[in-house]
């Protein structure tokens, strides 16, 4: 390390990538600070999957209690109150903002809570107007959510503000078919909410298997939640009530309470000087970088959603962890990309690793499906017509597992440990040979014939 500059890593962005590159890079012997306009944790901690996830435990009760008395429980009537579960979220998201900032701490990162922009490529200037150099600066400011441009777009909410309602609205009008989308239709659904799911695309969940966003779309529908395909937006009106009268494209509008915009995230880069120092930015303002994370200019790096590869907070820190042993530890590494396992949260949630049944059609020789479609045991004491889908998708030639996806209760739990099983290559004979763990749901992934 130098002494030439003030620190050797400076770290724009303290989210989870930021967060662990820091804390490697100073354990590693590094000068490190960290600048961060909002809050530590960053998305995923603060108002993004951490949040996300107590809602839809918050949620499932709404399931489990109606279940319960097919179990023998005498439940009785059951009220829901949103401030209390909102709050008490709020309040974990507070303690885990500690944990994050104990840990800069503890490896003696400075912690600067401000706005940081570059003004040279070992330069960085703060809100306050102090200037800092660095020997490497790392940039990991995320990504936000995006609001389409048109007339009445500001009426609408995104998922940064879903988290701090101050009620449960009766009427939820939510834009866009990806998993942020999707994920929030079931969790509002199951509050009671009339939802109505309004994408401009024909399908929702376009990267996920085919077979089983479909199995997603008609339970959803049959729980009740409204799907409008093809139907961009037009314009939203705000009455003195402070309802909503939503205008798409061939459809009659929509009356709303809530319009929750889920169309997209895009790179955290305006204003923060990276093309006056030279850095090249690419679609919706991303940073361009390599496979060691560098930028255009040498002293300059990115990870995470700023880099719009992959936004998955487990991406994120994997690039963080890699950059920091490659340029500070003296051990080059290089994020593996392949065979990343995905989640969404929905009612009930979706698990995919490796190729869909589309892919493998258009990538391999020959490939073969295997699919397992039943009822969970629970769903059929409780009366619960809901059926789970479960797929393998195998390379016929050389009989390994390319894929795995599945829909029904505890998909991502179940999937995790699957997925080992897809990135180190094993084969369906590997996967038959191995003896079923009875009665579990996971037991289909090996009774598949």
């Amino acid at each position: 390390m130098t002494k030439t500059y003030d620190y050797d890593l400076f770290v724009i962005g303290a989210g989870s990538g930021g967060v662990r590159a820091s804390r490697v890079a100073a354990a590693h012997g590094a000068r490190v600070a960290i600048a961060e306009e909002y809050r530590v944790g960053g998305t995923c901690v603060i108002r993004g999957c951490v949040p996300k996830k107590l809602l839809v435990y918050g949620a499932h009760f709404a399931e489990d209690l109606q279940d319960a008395a097919r179990f023998g429980w005498k439940v009785g009537k059951c009220d829901f109150d949103w401030p209390v579960l909102r709050d008490n979220v709020l309040g974990e998201v507070e303690r885990l903002e500690g944990i994050y900032q104990d840990i800069l701490d503890r490896h003696e990162v400075d912690t600067i809570p401000q706005r940081a922009t570059l003004t040279g490529p070992h330069e960085i200037a703060l809100a306050d107007g102090t200037k800092v150099t660095a020997a490497t600066i790392l940039i990991a400011t995320g990504a936000h959510p995006v609001v389409p441009k048109l007339p009445g777009a500001e009426h609408g909410i995104t998922s940064n503000e879903v988290f701090h309602l101050e009620r449960m609205p009766k009427r939820v009008v939510i834009a866009g078919g990806g998993y942020i989308a999707n994920e929030f239709a079931g969790i509002f659904h199951e509050f009671s909410c009339h939802v109505t799911l309004v994408n401009r695309g024909e399908v929702i969940l376009r990267h996920y298997d085919e077979q089983i966003r479909d199995r997603l779309l008609t339970i959803s529908l049959m729980k009740g939640i409204e799907f409008k395909f093809n139907a961009p937006f037009e314009k939203i009106e705000k009455r003195k009530d402070g309802t909503l009268k939503i205008h798409v494209s061939g459809q009659d509008p929509l009356e709303a309470d809530l319009l929750l915009w889920a169309v997209g995230r895009a790179p955290n880069t305006a204003g923060l000087g990276l093309e006056k120092v030279g850095v090249e930015l690419g679609k919706n303002g991303a940073i361009l970088v390599d496979e060691d994370n560098q930028s255009s200019v040498p002293s300059i790096y990115g990870i995470g959603d700023v880099t719009d590869r992959v936004q998955l907070t487990p991406v994120a820190i994997r690039e963080g962890q890699a950059f920091a042993d490659t340029v500070f530890g003296g051990k080059p590494t290089r994020v593996d990309y392949a065979h990343i396992p995905s989640a969404v949260f929905s009612h009930p949630p979706i698990a995919g690793v490796g190729m869909t049944e589309g892919e493998a059609r258009d990538k391999l020789g020959s490939y073969k499906a295997y699919v397992s479609d039943f009822r969970p045991m629970k769903n059929v004491l409780a009366g619960r017509n809901e059926r789970a889908l479960y797929k393998i998708i195998v390379d016929q030639e050389t009989d390994r597992v390319v894929g795995l996806h599945m829909i029904g209760p505890d998909a991502p739990e179940i999937l995790q440990a699957a997925a080992i099983a897809v990135k180190a290559g094993l084969t369906k004979a590997q996967f038959d040979d191995t003896l079923a763990l009875h009665p579990t749901m996971s037991e289909e992934l090996v009774l598949m014939r």
